[in-house]
């Protein structure tokens, strides 16, 4: 039984279970052992049976007990045949408790599929066992309120390890392909950009910026997927140029917004700063001055005209006067002049405004009077086309009969040649439909096998991402039962597993031997013991006979007779006491295996367990007692 408590520890440690090291035998389980161990297989085995149960026992014997039945009418659920009741795992019993582990570990699935503690390996697993077994602990620490906490309890309960979630941007060298990072920008990461842990202004940021990083580029793959999947395949494009007429796209759309804003600017002039005009050619446009309408451009040439005359005064002043520039008053004659020619530029200006509002009004004029004389030039041409007919009618109105008829001959000609241009068009039109029918169904063809290998495609895409996910988490198992391996000793191989299986099969077939030889024995026995009764029987009723026969006329055969009848009576009743003490035999050794089977029970360490937890429980209805006197 040593090594089947090994194989059963072995595998509830593997679904997830908490087994010390110490432990290597099912007497040695605790409760809160057995219980943790039950839940985390069904967990495993079929999760909805025990939604929502803890594997850690409560304090509390009512929730204990509700638990149990909990936990035993899971396993009747799964099929457990066997007796079974909260005290099986409350008040446990070795043999019980073997046959349940046994069952549930039959039942775990084998088709490979991963736990939650299976999805690391390595160096991750033992930090998630680890991180368990700290909520575990802090899970048991009962809860104080802060009025009642200890210095030692404000350390764990407290909230001065609580750090706001502020998240800041990194500097990271993504979005590069594999081996083709540019010298300088490698070059940088490499000497000068500061580690990831030494960007952010306080540590404390630290995580929280990496997590921020790490779901803007989940979010990212995930966008790019989904509009891959949606637009991208049904384009029927690369991904680099779906990507590049995508930026042409968006290129377009931020030159015609530059174009709107500029067009639309305030006064209703088309400004052209030399930075905006460069900006809209780096998009891909033209020269802002080529936009601009013909009143634009005179009153542009106009003012600078305006302005280079002002300069070219201003220098012909200043070179009239060249012994004055240094002297008080040719200081003050070009500040004179300068005053002057400002007051002339303002006043340009306005008048420049003056003219600009002026124009705008006689344009919007212009475009008013040009929309009336567009809607007169068409009434008139209508109403000399109805003035033609009319003349026309009139000219042919004194021979009336004579043009009747040969406006009936050019109505009857027209019809004749319409239903031959009829005929022609049917000529013509029966090929033409038929070849777009034929192109219909053709492209009908096309695009329903474009659709089928587009949903293909989809298919082919899932089962690629199914498929590395199952390479992923096959990869990760692989790793985990690499560790475990490293882990187990060396010194037993399969060999020896292969030894001892090989033994204990052939330790099965020579007791089955044996019982078989025993049940011959036992059926020979039988079958003399029945024919000597059959025998002795018939023997004694032919002697009987022959003596009684004799026993009248003879006294001496007379005794033999009685003495005959007193030899059967005891041959009987030693035979019948030979029977009543295999019966006996039989039952003694019936008692024996149920003193031992009883022994390993700890009848009475359950029966003190018992008389505890009925304690507890008379407390806890006293206590309740209280307190609804109480309320």
């Amino acid at each position: 039984m040593e090594e089947v408590d090994r194989i059963l520890t072995r595998a509830l440690a593997h679904v997830g279970t908490d087994v010390p090291e110490d432990v290597c035998s099912l007497r040695q389980f605790t409760t809160e052992l057995i219980v943790e161990a039950v839940v985390r297989c069904l967990q495993r085995i079929d999760p909805p049976l025990v939604n929502g149960l803890s594997h850690l026992l409560p304090p509390g014997m009512s929730a204990r007990f509700r638990i149990g039945m909990t936990l035993a009418q899971a396993c009747q659920d799964l099929g457990y045949e066997g007796d079974i009741g909260y005290q099986t795992f409350l008040y446990s019993n070795e043999l019980e408790l073997r046959r349940l582990l046994m069952f549930l570990v039959e039942k775990l699935p084998r088709d490979g599929s991963e736990s939650p503690h299976q999805s690391t390996a390595g160096k991750s697993a033992v930090l998630q066992r680890a991180i368990a077994a700290r909520i575990r602990q802090e899970l048991a620490t009962p809860w104080l309120p802060p009025s009642l906490r200890t210095p030692g309890s404000l350390a764990a309960q407290g909230t001065r390890l609580m750090q706001e979630f502020h998240s800041q941007p990194l500097s990271l060298p993504t979005n590069f392909p594999a081996g083709k990072i540019p010298t300088e920008t490698k070059d940088y990461f490499d000497r000068h950009c500061p580690p990831v842990t030494a960007q952010p202004s306080h540590h404390s940021f630290v995580a929280a910026s990496l997590l921020e990083r790490a779901t803007t580029e989940l979010s990212a793959v995930q966008e790019w997927d989904a509009e891959w999947n949606n637009q991208g395949l049904a384009s029927h494009l690369s991904p680099e140029e779906y990507k590049a007429r995508k930026c042409q796209r968006l290129q377009r759309r931020i030159r015609d917004q530059f174009q709107w804003c500029v067009q639309h600017s305030p006064g209703g002039q088309t400004p052209s700063p030399s930075d905006l005009s460069q900006l809209l050619q780096s998009y891909g446009t033209s020269s802002m001055e080529a936009k601009g309408s013909r009143f634009t451009h005179t009153e542009r040439f106009t003012f600078t005209q305006d302005a280079d005359g002002l300069i070219r005064q201003v220098e012909s002043v200043g070179s009239a006067h060249p012994h004055c520039r240094d002297s008080e008053e040719g200081v003050r004659m070009q500040q004179e002049e300068l005053s002057a020619c400002q007051q002339r530029l303002e006043g340009l200006s306005l008048r420049l405004e003056d003219v600009s509002r002026d124009v705008k009004h006689l344009l919007v004029t212009v475009s008013q009077v040009r929309e009336e004389v567009r809607g007169a030039q068409q009434a008139a041409s209508q109403k000399e086309e109805l003035m033609g007919v009319k003349r026309r009618t009139v000219e042919l109105l004194p021979d009336a009969e004579t043009n009747l008829g040969k406006l009936q001959a050019v109505i009857e000609g027209s019809a004749q040649r319409i239903v031959r241009l009829a005929q022609q068009w049917e000529k013509h039109r029966a090929p033409l439909v038929a070849e777009f029918r034929r192109l219909k169904e053709v492209t009908a063809k096309r695009e329903h096998q474009s659709v089928r290998k587009l949903e293909e495609m989809k298919a082919l895409r899932e089962k690629i991402k199914y498929s590395a996910e199952e390479a992923k988490k096959k990869e990760a198992l692989y790793r985990q039962l690499t560790v475990e391996l490293g882990t187990l000793p060396k010194d037993v191989g399969r060999s020896t597993y292969t030894q001892r299986i090989l033994e204990i099969i052939g330790n099965i077939k020579k007791q089955k031997e044996d019982i078989s030889k025993i049940l011959s024995d036992t059926r020979d026995s039988q079958k003399e013991v029945n024919s000597l009764s059959g025998k002795l029987e018939r023997t004694f009723a032919v002697t009987d006979e022959l003596v009684f026969k004799d026993a009248k006329r003879d006294e001496v055969v007379r005794k033999a007779y009685k003495y005959l009848a007193a030899l059967h009576e005891n041959c009987s009743h030693l035979i019948s006491t030979i029977e009543d003490s295999g019966t006996i035999l039989r039952e003694v050794r019936d008692l024996e295996e149920q003193i031992e089977s009883e022994t390993g029970r700890t009848a009475l360490s359950s029966l003190d367990k018992i008389l505890a937890d009925y304690k507890a429980v008379r407390q806890d209805n006293i206590a309740m007692a209280t307190n609804l006197q109480r309320a």
